[in-house]
């Protein structure tokens, strides 16, 4: 029977539907990367993002409005990757264009894709046609200018029209037809859709694992406290709080109230909030203390407590920078995956270290805990790499408690310059953010990595299993001799005006080989000097970085 309307209950079932079809497209959306490294993971970032809307189940004659806000601030805080980040933005315009209503037709549907629309484009500075966004906008209008009987005609017409334009994305951005893909953002959308269509239809679907589940005590050796234990760590507490106009005025609440409870409680406290959820983290002896406090301004929607002498391995990395109650002027939040990369990068200056970078993007949440854990007047974030600097600015939008600035780094070799050149004496952010920026302009960052698929491309027959070495989106040097390939990559890079040549070597690499590298670069390059780290970084086999 067609559905003439939706109401918060089918809207939540429609969004499950949806990620449970993207879950079973994700690796297919990853595939379709336009460079051919491992490095796809757009599938991936949208379902881990679409999960945040799924945190909680509607509330008993909770409207769609409400119901729909509530999933929309779990996406924002949830988003990774620029396609995450942008669909995030269009459920954020779903919200805010059925705000106040109980249910939803054909024609509340349609105005509110529209809205969709407006916020992904304007959460992009320079969108580019051939993605998401043209996916999202002509199919939107076109279902938009017809008729519909119910909300799922209008879903078949916006469907229709999502594949045409998906069909069409590489005829419109030449990188994907050089590819000889479809863009991956708009893919992922149409399985969303798709899931969600095929529900509102009673059509079923395979059900597919959408990796949402409670931490497990999966792992754990439960010896580690025993029956003459002393609990000496505490517990790890983490708490999402939804505030109720029954309790307090959300208007006027203050979150210091909550804030200084914790610190009183406890220590390594992260408290923040998103319009009416207060997401908190504290290592606290007496964690029913924090859950009897913090239910006086609402209830909770998720708690998760662990003994820390059993999930030792859960504290955060940088539990110095949660510890830390003076504030700081200045801070550097900076993302990086390798544990050589993370301990260099804090050596040199980075306050907080957030995991993440190629294939495992954090999320906005990821940010906004790290800014609340460096506690700073101003914050300097360095993603270091494209596909994380949206996120990071949506993260800085969310966030009131510091200023943020985001630095668009898009490699280790930026963030290795910036923080090489770091000085922060002149007590001036703005000065600072432009010394930032001008200390990125020299540097060049080369990599190696293998190839997923073979290919023709830069003039290089590639074969997958190869490597390669590229600088930026260029294919430069190819062989399959790891060391050939990244001594052929260092030959092609101009040295003229460059001093300094960091070799950071990956996981899979050998120490004795970059040796080998290093002396080659040497020998070629009289008067450079060359400098090993041993990065442990997945996916790069090498970094040469050369400033």
């Amino acid at each position: 029977m067609e559905s003439q309307y939706i109401d918060s209950f089918l809207f939540a079932k429609l969004i499950r539907a949806g990620a449970n079809n993207l879950s079973a497209h994700a690796n297919e959306v990853n595939d379709l990367n336009v460079f051919p490294i491992p490095d796809g993971d757009t599938g991936s970032n949208m379902l881990l993002t679409m999960q945040g809307a799924m945190i909680a189940d509607p509330l008993k004659d909770e409207g769609i409005g409400s119901f729909s806000r509530r999933a929309a601030d779990g996406m924002l805080l949830s988003a990774r990757g620029n396609s995450g980040v942008i669909l995030s933005q269009f459920f954020d315009g779903l919200a805010e264009e059925l705000e106040g209503k109980i249910e939803a037709d054909a024609n509340d549907t349609a105005s509110a894709f529209r809205r969709g629309v407006k916020h992904a484009y304007a959460s992009v500075m320079d969108p580019v046609e051939g993605t998401i966004l043209t996916v999202a906008r002509e199919a939107s209008e076109y279902a938009a200018n017809r008729h519909h009987e119910g909300v799922s005609e209008y879903l078949s017409d916006f469907l229709y029209q999502a594949n045409e334009t998906l069909r069409e994305t590489p005829n419109m951005l030449p990188i994907l037809k050089k590819a000889s893909v479809v863009d991956s953002g708009g893919a992922g959308l149409v399985y969303i859709i798709e899931g969600a269509a095929a529900a509102l239809n009673d059509d079923v679907l395979p059900e597919y694992e959408t990796h949402i589940a409670p931490a497990s005590a999966t792992g754990l050796d439960l010896d580690r406290f025993n029956e003459d234990s002393v609990l000496t760590y505490g517990y790890c507490t983490e708490l999402l709080l939804r505030l109720q106009r029954a309790k307090t005025d959300l208007e006027q609440f203050d979150i210091d109230v909550i804030k200084d409870y914790l610190q009183s409680a406890g220590d390594s406290v992260v408290c923040f909030r998103s319009g009416s959820i207060v997401k908190i983290h504290v290592h606290t002896k007496t964690p029913y203390k924090v859950l009897e406090f913090c239910q006086r301004y609402g209830e909770y929607l998720t708690v998760k407590i662990e003994n820390m002498s059993l999930q030792h391995n859960n504290l955060p990395s940088d539990s110095k920078a949660l510890q830390n109650t003076e504030r700081k002027t200045f801070a550097i939040v900076a993302v990086a995956s390798g544990e050589g990369i993370k301990q260099t990068f804090g050596e040199m200056g980075a306050d907080c270290i957030v995991e993440g970078g190629q294939s495992m993007n954090p999320s906005a949440n990821d940010f906004i805990e790290a800014f609340e854990r460096v506690h700073a007047d101003t914050v300097f974030v360095l993603p270091n790499n494209g596909n994380v600097i949206l996120t990071a600015k949506q993260a800085a939008k969310m966030y009131s408690g510091s200023d943020i600035r985001v630095i668009e780094s898009r490699s280790i070799g930026d963030c290795y310059a910036v923080l090489t050149m770091l000085d922060t004496e002149s007590g001036n952010a703005d000065e600072i953010e432009r010394e930032m920026t001008d200390a990125m302009k020299g540097v060049v960052t080369a990599e190696v990595s293998r190839c997923t698929r073979s290919t023709e491309t830069d003039g290089f027959f590639l074969r997958k299993g190869q490597y390669i070495g590229f600088v930026g989106k260029e294919i430069v040097s190819a062989d399959n001799d790891r060391m050939d390939t990244a001594c052929m990559l260092a030959d092609r890079l101009d040295f003229t005006d460059h001093e300094i040549c960091i070799i950071v070597r990956g996981a899979d690499s050998e120490e004795s080989e970059a040796r080998e590298i290093a002396s080659h670069i040497r020998k070629a390059n009289p008067g450079c000097e060359v400098f090993v780290i041993d990065g442990g970084q997945e996916i790069y086999s090498y970094i040469l970085i050369i400033e």
